[in-house]
């Protein structure tokens, strides 16, 4: 099939958004009343629900309804993030939300298997040096920050820190094999074939 979008990850770019904090687990980012919904619409507007009722409760604003940083495609964070149960419905409200991209010190397994099958890349820094750009963005959330796969580097202004990723979900964001639709759809000719050779396709 021609014009397929090209599904490859190298390079996110954009402003970002600090999610301070370790442990942060899948039952917070994705309350479990919402696992029951049949497909994934609408879940961006669910991400961290409770956590932002109760800050507005108690006169605060949470980093996701904070105005500024509105339309980031960076999450900045901190240890085990996306810990807790293996609820898809996470990463894909993180994704939906308009995150392409989670910088932090460390995830938790599931998680980053879910996310980086959806193309969010998830790559991981020194503890210290994820503090420090959260401050960045804190201070000037204006801030363009780029999280670099192929030179495996996060830059923020005049600022650059090495991150890593495991090498086989890296490159499988930078080959586009992550997208296995666009992937089983690239050669549709032969899915074609192969399903009309199938007695129980075409036996019935």
């Amino acid at each position: 099939m021609s014009g397929q979008m090209d599904s490859r990850v190298t390079e996110v770019s954009g402003r970002a958004l600090p999610m301070v904090g370790d442990d942060i687990d899948t039952d917070r980012i994705m309350p479990a009343r919402f696992l029951k919904a049949v497909s994934f619409d609408g879940l961006e507007a669910h991400v961290f629900e409770d956590d932002r009722r109760a800050a507005r409760d108690r006169g605060a604003t949470h980093p996701f309804d904070d105005a500024r940083y509105q339309g980031a495609s960076v999450l900045v964070t901190g240890r085990n993030f996306g810990c807790g149960s293996s609820r898809e419905h996470a990463p894909q409200g993180i994704a939906r939300w308009g995150i392409r991209a989670v910088v932090g010190v460390s995830f938790a397994e599931i998680f980053f298997s879910n996310a980086t099958s959806l193309g969010v890349a998830c790559v991981s820094m020194a503890p210290a040096e994820a503090s420090e750009l959260a401050r960045i963005v804190e201070r000037a959330p204006e801030t363009v920050v780029t999280v670099d796969l192929s030179a495996q580097q996060v830059r923020a202004g005049a600022r650059e820190w090495a991150v890593s990723m495991p090498a086989a979900a890296r490159q499988a964001l930078m080959a586009g094999s992550w997208d296995a639709t666009t992937m089983l759809t690239a050669d549709f000719d032969a899915v074609r074939a192969t399903a009309a050779r199938l007695p129980y396709i075409t036996g019935f």
